[in-house]
């Protein structure tokens, strides 16, 4: 249905419950090294708890090898930088949501490779900085998903 790429994420705990959202609406995750943690860290499996098994993960040295072997999808990116709602786009099957680090965001030069108006942000109260990455990631998905009728779910 979706992909959703995380580059470069640095806390397992956040990628566990990535994990456990791509399990239950069948979006395929995808994950940019290096990344902060090791895949079958405690903290991880934690978060995702025993959805690991029932949710599609790939890791990739590169956004470039990623995005190709995506065959080029149509590429949201999410950022507090970003100028489009998280709401405003038509969404269709294959698009990917690209997220940054937690700590850093995604770098200028990556957010600046996806047009403006697929830059996204989540509105938030004024001086907030950011939402947690998972908590973000949801609310897009979900967006996505709902777009679709929630094809697929019950």
């Amino acid at each position: 249905m979706f992909s959703l790429i995380l580059y470069e994420p640095e806390i397992p705990p956040n990628t566990g419950n990535i994990i456990r959202l791509c399990a239950n609406t069948g979006v395929q995750l995808h994950l940019v090294e290096p990344l902060g943690f090791e895949l079958d860290e405690p903290r991880l499996k934690r978060a995702g708890l025993d959805y690991r098994e029932f949710a599609s993960v790939a890791t990739y040295e590169s956004l470039d090898v990623c995005l190709a072997a995506l065959a080029k999808p149509r590429v949201f990116a999410m950022s507090t930088r970003a100028g489009t709602r998280y709401d405003a786009p038509e969404f269709r099957r294959g698009d990917a949501f690209l997220f940054g680090p937690e700590t850093r965001g995604l770098p200028q030069t990556v957010l600046e490779s996806v047009p403006p108006e697929q830059r996204l942000r989540l509105p938030m109260k004024e001086n907030s900085r950011s939402l947690n990455l998972s908590n973000a990631a949801a609310v897009l998905v979900y967006e996505a998903w709902r777009q679709l009728g929630f094809d697929g779910g019950n």
